[in-house]
């Protein structure tokens, strides 16, 4: 009987360290999860469904390679349709029921300012895929929000971007034109800031909707001011809408240039033949096939190219690429630190040299884009595509 007492015992110790073995090893082994929010569906699914796709290809390419030092990168992506108040929800979500170590997203800039203060008082590391440079800039400290960061290049880099080319051509005389959502003001409030510095006069400053689908009215009226350039400062089918207006009016005298939401070859082709000669700033990935074999960005934005079009069988754009740049950050720091919140902060904050689809960026707690004026190429569609603007 003691015998088998003692048997029973010694089972019971074997089961118990069994038991905190297993248990010690599924913890080794535990997922790294990492939330997302795009905007898949809705007006904004033109830059949410290419960074959903994005990014789950990329998390698959992890996995496959053994994941992240031993860890699997589970991805929990949702859908914000476009909606600030599905944003929120599904960032709450994330937070609070999934328990992500980090959030990437939202795709709209308006959406990814509503949920700032919910980010900073959960104290979690969110990489946005949108590109107001007030996602990243404090303006009651003048600071960048502790626990936030983008990908995209700020529209102030845009506008200089923009000015610049201008001055070759000794262009003064501008027309701004701008959708009235968080990305169009943030635009117009750049474009009318920085104008005075390179001397430009803006004789016409004209809005519209985001769902508007003719623009003719604005564009008679600028047509009477008389303006060397037109500046247009939204994304999806209003940019579109715009130079086949601009066309239409006969205005092609008037050199026409988009923001860099104009982004997707999709563009050139909705505006069956409207957009040639259209200027506007884009990053390395949208011209990956151009760029000069020297450029430090070449062989990111080569594979990303050929694994994303082989994969989706779609040409890849400007969203897909933020998509790329905040996953890719986030899995290295999870490399560098583990899933500490915190860790994965400063990890992120301190990256002096991370090469992406949109530049080589360079964070710092100043500055939590980590991006310069070297990010944007001068593009014009040429032929039906992009081309290096001269």
């Amino acid at each position: 009987m003691m015998v088998k007492k003692w048997l029973i015992f010694g089972a019971s110790i074997v089961l118990g360290m069994g038991l905190v073995l297993n248990s010690a090893m599924a913890a080794e082994n535990a997922p790294y999860k990492v939330g997302a929010v795009f905007s898949v569906t809705g007006g904004g699914s033109f830059l949410g469904d290419p960074e959903k796709k994005t990014a789950e290809m990329i998390a698959e390419e992890i996995n496959k390679n053994g994941g992240i030092n031993g860890h699997p990168l589970e991805l929990i992506v949702y859908d914000d349709e476009s909606d600030a108040t599905k944003c929120t929800l599904a960032v709450k979500k994330l937070i609070n029921k999934d328990k992500v170590c980090a959030i990437i997203g939202p795709s709209i800039s308006g959406l990814s300012l509503a949920i700032l203060p919910l980010v900073e008082e959960a104290q979690i590391p969110l990489v946005s895929c949108a590109a107001s440079f007030k996602i990243v800039h404090n303006e009651e400290t003048g600071k960048p929000y502790t626990w936030v960061f983008k990908t995209p290049q700020s529209d102030s880099m845009a506008v200089e971007a923009i000015f610049n080319d201008m001055k070759k051509s000794n262009i003064t005389k501008i027309a701004i034109m701008t959708v009235t959502d968080g990305y169009g003001s943030s635009g117009r409030g750049e474009l009318t800031r920085l104008a005075p510095d390179f001397g430009m006069t803006i004789v016409a400053d004209e809005k519209y909707g985001p769902k508007d689908t003719d623009l003719t009215t604005q564009l008679t009226s600028i047509k009477g001011t008389a303006p060397q350039a037109i500046i247009n400062w939204s994304t999806g089918p209003t940019q579109v809408a715009a130079i086949r207006n601009w066309k239409d009016l006969g205005m092609t005298s008037i050199k026409f240039y988009q923001s860099h939401g104009f982004g997707s070859r999709e563009n050139i082709k909705l505006a069956a033949g409207a957009a040639e000669g259209i200027v506007c700033p884009l990053g390395a990935c949208n011209i990956a096939s151009i760029l000069p074999d020297n450029h430090p960005q070449k062989a990111v934005t080569m594979d990303y190219m050929k694994k994303y079009s082989e994969k989706y069988n779609e040409t890849l754009s400007s969203f897909g690429g933020h998509a790329w740049d905040a996953l890719n950050l986030v899995a290295g720091a999870l490399q560098a630190v583990g899933d500490d919140k915190a860790k994965i902060r400063d990890q992120i904050e301190s990256n002096k040299m991370f090469v992406g689809q949109h530049g080589v960026f360079h964070f710092s707690p100043e500055d939590h884009n980590g991006l310069n004026k070297d990010a944007f190429n001068m593009v014009i569609v040429k032929d039906g595509d992009w081309a290096l603007a001269d």
